[in-house]
């Protein structure tokens, strides 16, 4: 690809050891969804004080599948050859999953996987593992590197903006000038939120699994929120987290969508009609998706729009999609 675009290989090495030194991963959640024991995320990061995984709080923003026997297990034990399903692994030996942030979006690299994240140092990524996309898709292995080998999943950016597609939340871009921001303007140290357009990279993602667990006061140095949880519970979390955890808080511009612009449906579920339950004639943000979600969680016979518990939350999820890829700040026209 970089000859027949005239580009040098050592450029292309300057950008993958620009992505070692300044690169950082980001850990996606949603503060307010409550986990398998009725506490909200939230709470559970200020009392615990590390990132749980997925098999411990028994919820996920990907596939409701974390448990023994489920999708995610089988998943990780075909990805890492077995190596965590060891005998006396328990869940907290588990992988937490996060997203290589490379565009310096302040909404965060992948904010599918939810509304808030925490930005990593970077020492975190030389115990961490990277995936184009996801680990769970078909070419896993073939788009997977490490630290120290991550052309693996940094060449298929090249391929996909090639192909026309956009990548990371970014749209338009060359191949020359994916290669310039890589090598030479990735920021370092990372960019503060405040006025910079959001990405709603919705699909495109380098995944990161972190190996070991991820200490708020030792791993945490930023915690970035969603501005629809100003003057709720989620905010006073937030600033406790801050503080008894040592870590910078932040705000991104946020997410907001009028409930009669949400389409029809997305990607197979149906989203209009459970936008305009939550929402009237109003706003959707992640507030109010979350009091929603939160709500269905503990009284799933109040709503009856689908056959299924785990269709339920998969609606709600394609909701929450919707709301990353056409979302806007408040206020905006």
């Amino acid at each position: 690809i970089l000859a027949s675009y005239g580009l040098p290989a050592a450029l292309y090495e300057k950008a993958l050891q620009n992505i070692r030194q300044n690169a950082r991963v980001a850990i996606h959640f949603h503060p307010e969804r409550l986990t398998k024991n009725g506490q909200s995320v939230a709470e559970g990061l200020l009392e615990a004080g590390t990132f749980k995984t997925q098999f411990e709080t028994g919820i996920s923003s990907g596939s409701p599948t974390a448990f023994p026997g489920g999708e995610r297990d089988f998943w990780e034990r075909r990805f890492f050859g077995g190596a965590y399903h060891q005998n006396g692994l328990s869940p907290a030996g588990r992988p937490r999953y996060g997203a290589l942030a490379l565009m310096g979006h302040p909404d965060g690299p992948s904010p599918r996987f939810g509304s808030c994240y925490f930005l990593l140092y970077a020492d975190v990524n030389k115990r961490s593992s990277f995936t184009f996309g996801g680990s769970q898709d078909d070419l896993e292995m073939e788009r997977t590197g490490s630290h120290q080998e991550l052309a693996p999943c940094i060449a298929p950016l090249f391929t996909e903006v090639i192909k026309g597609n956009g990548v990371l939340g970014m749209e338009g871009l060359t191949v020359n000038a994916l290669l310039e921001h890589l090598a030479n303007r990735l920021p370092a140290p990372f960019p503060r939120p405040p006025g910079r357009p959001l990405g709603n990279a919705l699909d495109s993602f380098i995944e990161a699994q972190v190996h070991g667990e991820v200490s708020l006061r030792n791993d945490v140095e930023r915690l970035v929120a969603d501005p629809a949880f100003r003057g709720t519970v989620m905010e006073e979390l937030f600033y406790l987290i801050s503080s008894r955890y040592e870590i910078e808080l932040d705000w991104h511009p946020g997410f907001t969508l009028p409930a009669q612009k949400v389409p029809e449906a997305f990607r197979g579920y149906p989203t209009q009609a459970l936008a305009t339950r939550i929402a009237g004639n109003g706003l959707l943000d992640a507030a109010r998706i979350g009091s929603a979600a939160n709500a269905f969680t503990l009284q799933p016979e109040l709503w009856h729009e689908w056959d299924t518990f785990d269709e339920g939350l998969t609606s709600f999820r394609r909701l929450w999609h919707v709301l990353v890829k056409y979302g806007a700040p408040p206020g905006t026209p």
